[in-house]
């Protein structure tokens, strides 16, 4: 199978270290993909504030382009145009608005059909469905996934306490967004940190909301929100945070303050930052200066865990 991927603005922009390490994560795994043609931005998260209408069109949008990316393979017999079709959408603030518009259509009720007709007008197509929505921890964490992770791994991650913190985006709404058997207390994340040699440590805020679409408006508030899930995190044990937001990633890695005065903070990574490292592919050490909170105490103890 040959995937769709949808990068979106994040990606291409505030968290190129994720698009990077994503991709050269698919690569190793021998999985291939295409990004999406022309695609948009998914309008996360300004447009659920301001417009009902873009909050859907938006992704819709994207997902038709998807269809005809795929009707191009069959015509042209590019890649492997084969049903079924799945679109992958590593930023989980991109996959929650994906996963809401496509269910949207799907259940077949009357604001999903107008929202589909009104796009047809746009785009000259409504979506068919033919295209289903996948966040790539549900594919790393399928037990075959795993097992090729482990025989991947050439560079352990050593024992290395990791606290995977899901946030909010990719636990809710559960019965659409969840890919988890018990979507609040999700462990995808976990399994694939496992796989890769780290310790997943147990703790109470893996899927809180750290409050980023309020950055602006109430920004001594989200400061609030972010330092519980980081303070949790440490007295959990962990010695790194994991992520799959990018939105997550800019409030945890920029609004970080120590509890007491000297303390460190926790550095943070996105989950296929520390996967890259373990499978010994991709461009870490251009990642790693794109982190405003320094990820080299975490780096250094894991090389001292591997070396004792």
């Amino acid at each position: 199978m040959t995937y769709l991927y949808f990068p979106g603005c994040s990606l291409h922009s505030t968290a190129e270290e994720f698009n990077d390490s994503a991709q050269a994560l698919l690569k190793a795994l021998g999985l291939d993909y295409e990004e999406l043609d022309d695609w948009n931005c998914c309008g996360a998260t300004p447009a659920h504030a301001t417009s009902e209408f873009l909050t859907a069109a938006l992704p819709l949008r994207n997902l038709v382009n998807a269809e005809k990316q795929v009707e191009k393979w069959a015509r042209t017999g590019d890649s492997a145009g084969a049903a079924p079709i799945e679109i992958l959408v590593p930023c989980a603030a991109c996959y929650n608005a994906f996963r809401l518009a496509e269910r949207l259509v799907r259940d077949g009720g009357a604001e999903g059909r107008e929202i589909n007709r009104e796009i047809a007008e746009i785009t000259g197509r409504p979506f068919g469905g033919t295209v289903t929505v996948r966040h790539p921890l549900e594919l790393l964490s399928r037990p075959e996934t795993l097992d090729k992770i482990r025989a991947l791994v050439t560079r352990p991650l050593g024992g290395l306490k990791v606290a995977s913190y899901y946030g909010c985006l990719l636990a809710r709404p559960s019965k659409i967004v969840s890919f988890e058997p018990n979507p609040e207390h999700p462990v995808a994340m976990d399994n694939v940190m496992a796989a890769l040699g780290a310790e997943p440590v147990r703790w109470s805020r893996k899927t809180d909301c750290c409050g980023q679409s309020m950055a602006v408006a109430e920004g001594e508030l989200v400061t609030e929100l972010t330092n519980r899930v980081t303070q949790a995190a440490k007295e959990a044990g962990a010695e790194a945070i994991a992520t799959a937001c990018p939105l997550c990633m800019m409030n945890l890695d920029t609004r970080q303050k120590p509890a007491t005065p000297g303390e460190a903070l926790l550095p943070v990574f996105f989950f296929t930052e520390l996967a890259a490292v373990a499978l010994g592919v991709g461009k870490p050490q251009a990642w790693w200066k794109r982190h405003l909170t320094d990820v080299r105490p975490a780096l250094e103890l894991l090389e001292a865990k591997r070396s004792a």
